[in-house]
């Protein structure tokens, strides 16, 4: 019998020693599938959502995923990380943060930097400063692949970073610079993610600003144009949403001091470009809808502020975490397609 791997002693563990935990941005895709997790730990939570982005639906989903005993393990505070108080009000004897609140999105940023700004980089440094005077023991936060920017080397390695290309760059950027100094002057356990393009259930498919995949799932779905900006040869790293939460618990339980102050990069080492992707989602959504066999994109104009090509090195994470992905593209949109589309095309 081989030896189980960390991911797996930290869920055993956890499952044995409960701990009260604060989950920022709870309403939204990756912080319902942490709730999820943690809840079926059966560890306590409480969940900090303003609902600007998050949506109530996502709780519901988990609420009826854990079932009524895990789910009273779970407490909701309706409130805005650029209000203090609600900062203050979630750290309270939580000792262990997981940060994803913010406001995503390379074109809203651009549309408005002010309320980019508000919320990922002013609620950042109140919730810092509300968990350093809670004692909160160590912040897990979301950091970005986007603040590697127009540095050109591939895969990217988290010691080189280039000038970020928007305004959503910039403020994860931000986070950086504030969780090391916090750590640097108060002390703060801090240890930051830097995500690559994630996707899964609770992903919201509508609106200008949704990513790549639900929308184009969606637009299939329902027998709509998909655009690709660009010439289609863009790649990403696209990391289902189960490798970003083993990541976060990785990263919150670790007793490695080295580990501890870093920033990793959390997806799976391999480029897709997004003419790739279109072909794979057409193959795997035809069964279904045999009219997309002869779909074709449409192409429009790149989007300024978006980066041309995107792929992790995940080797710091790796050695330091021990972070094993679990799912490659194709097994998380195995594994995910049942659900973007039952939420897309219900009725029809």
């Amino acid at each position: 019998m081989s030896e189980p791997s960390r991911y797996e002693q930290v869920r055993a563990s956890l499952r044995e020693n409960p701990r009260r935990w604060l989950i920022t941005g709870v309403a939204g895709f990756i912080g319902s599938n942490l709730l999820e997790s943690l809840l079926e730990l059966g560890q306590p939570v409480v969940g900090l959502d303003n609902f600007s982005t998050g949506r109530e639906s996502n709780l519901a989903d988990v609420e009826e995923s854990v079932g009524p005993d895990r789910w009273g393990r779970f407490r909701l505070i309706r409130g805005d990380l650029s209000d203090f108080d609600a900062c203050r009000r979630g750290c309270e004897g939580a000792p262990i943060v997981l940060h994803q609140g913010a406001l995503g999105a390379v074109p809203r940023s651009i549309e408005d930097p002010l309320a980019s700004h508000e919320s990922n980089t002013t609620g950042t440094v109140n919730l810092l400063a509300a968990a350093k005077d809670a004692g909160v023991e160590r912040i897990v936060y979301a950091s970005s692949s986007s603040v590697y920017g127009d540095d050109p080397g591939l895969p990217k390695r988290e010691e080189h970073t280039g000038e970020p290309l928007s305004p959503y760059a910039a403020t994860k950027v931000c986070t950086e610079v504030y969780a090391e100094v916090f750590a640097r002057t108060y002390g703060l356990e801090v240890v930051g993610l830097r995500y690559f393009n994630v996707f899964g259930p609770r992903q919201d498919p509508d609106g200008p600003y949704a990513a790549v995949i639900p929308r184009w799932i969606a637009e299939m779905a329902s027998d709509e144009p998909v655009t690709i900006y660009g010439d289609g040869e863009t790649s990403r790293d696209f990391c289902y949403v189960e490798n970003a939460v083993q990541a976060n618990l990785l990263a919150a339980t670790t007793e490695d001091r080295e580990a501890i102050g870093e920033v990793y990069n959390v997806a799976v080492q391999e480029r897709t470009s997004l003419n790739e992707l279109f072909r794979l989602l057409r193959d795997m959504l035809a069964p279904r809808f045999p009219r997309l066999e002869e779909e074709e994109p449409v192409y429009a104009d790149f989007r300024p502020g978006d980066v041309r090509h995107s792929e992790a090195d995940i080797t710091r994470a790796r050695e330091r975490l021990g972070y094993r992905p679990t799912h490659t593209l194709r097994e998380g949109l195995a594994e995910a397609l049942p659900w973007y589309v039952g939420e897309r095309t219900v009725g029809i």
